[in-house]
Parts: structure tokens; C-alpha cells; sequence
């Protein structure tokens, strides 16, 4: 008798795709995924990732949740951006960014080394959109860095006044 799993991708018989969030069946005796939108998704073996075979972007899952792999610095910046306007938009302001590791190397040009906008004004850490910047523990010591990008501290309420978000422009 075969085994029904051996039949599958790594991910099992199914998964969410990464862009829509639908559910998309696996196609049996191969490494692939079908999306009816967004094409076909192929299973890399030595790295876990899946990847969107009509453009190369790849994507790890950490706690049933895609994470986009990115290979550019806009990528991440514009997805550090969304994250900090879905914050804005349900009440709350960021305090700082984390970063994956990884992606210290790619996004060093585009980080300011001015004062962090937020009670620290002794402190000369990098920031970006404004907010300091640490970069995350290594993946070793926390494997949810392999897969996540960033992670955004918070509070609650909005900027105010003279302490506006350079990031909120789009707001005002």
C-alpha cells in the first residue's frame, strides 16, 4: 500500500496561496500548488520555501502564515510601510522596528542615522520612516527569523502634534 502522504508536497495536500488567501490544492506526485489567480507555486525542498514560478518571489510559513522573502530593499520597506498604515488605521503608533537579520545588509543605505522620533533624543540609532531600528536575534536562537521579516512595537494612539510619522504624508 502507498503511503498518501508521500503523494503530496511538503506543505501537505493543500495550502493558502501567499497573494489571496484561498485555499489551493496540491497537484499529487509532484512539488506544486495551483492557484486558479495566481498560477502555479513550487515547493524548494533544500530551503522549504515556495515559490511562484512566474515571477521567482518565495515565500516561508511560520505559525500557518506566509512571509514574503524578499530581495530588495523596497520590497521590505513597502511591506514595513503597509504595516505601519494598518497601525495608524486601527489606533495605534509604532515605538520601533524590528528587522530580520537578514536583511541588514539590504536595507542599510536606506537607514537614517538621525534621532529615533520618540523621547530619546541622546540616542543616534538607526531609524527608518522615523522609528529606531534593531535588527532581530539570530534565527539559531529564535527560528520565527527565518520565515518573518519585521515586527513593529506598539502603543496605543496616534502621532501628535510636532511628532508626526515621516510615513503618515499620505494621511494629511
Amino acid at each position: 500500500m502507498m503511503n498518501l502522504a508521500s503523494q503530496y508536497p511538503l506543505f501537505g495536500a493543500e495550502i493558502q496561496c501567499p497573494h489571496c488567501r484561498q485555499t489551493i490544492p496540491a497537484l499529487t506526485l509532484t512539488d506544486t500548488y495551483l492557484c486558479p489567480r495566481h498560477g502555479a507555486f513550487e515547493v524548494d525542498n533544500n530551503t522549504g520555501e515556495l515559490v511562484h514560478l512566474q515571477s521567482s518571489r518565495r515565500w516561508r510559513m511560520w505559525d500557518e502564515k506566509w512571509y514574503r522573502q524578499h530581495t530588495h530593499p523596497d520590497g521590505i520597506r513597502f511591506e514595513i510601510h503597509e504595516a505601519l498604515d494598518r497601525l495608524y488605521a486601527e489606533g495605534y503608533r509604532a515605538t520601533r522596528v524590528i528587522v530580520a537579520r537578514r536583511y541588514k545588509a539590504l536595507i542599510a543605505s536606506y537607514l537614517e542615522q538621525s534621532t529615533p522620533w520618540r523621547d530619546r533624543r541622546d540616542s543616534h540609532s538607526p531609524c527608518l520612516y522615523g522609528l529606531p531600528v534593531e535588527f532581530s536575534p539570530d534565527p539559531e536562537e529564535e527560528p520565527c527569523w527565518k520565515a518573518i521579516n519585521f515586527d513593529l512595537e506598539k502603543e496605543p494612539g496616534v502621532p501628535n502634534g510636532a511628532m508626526r510619522y515621516p510615513y503618515l504624508r499620505l494621511f494629511e
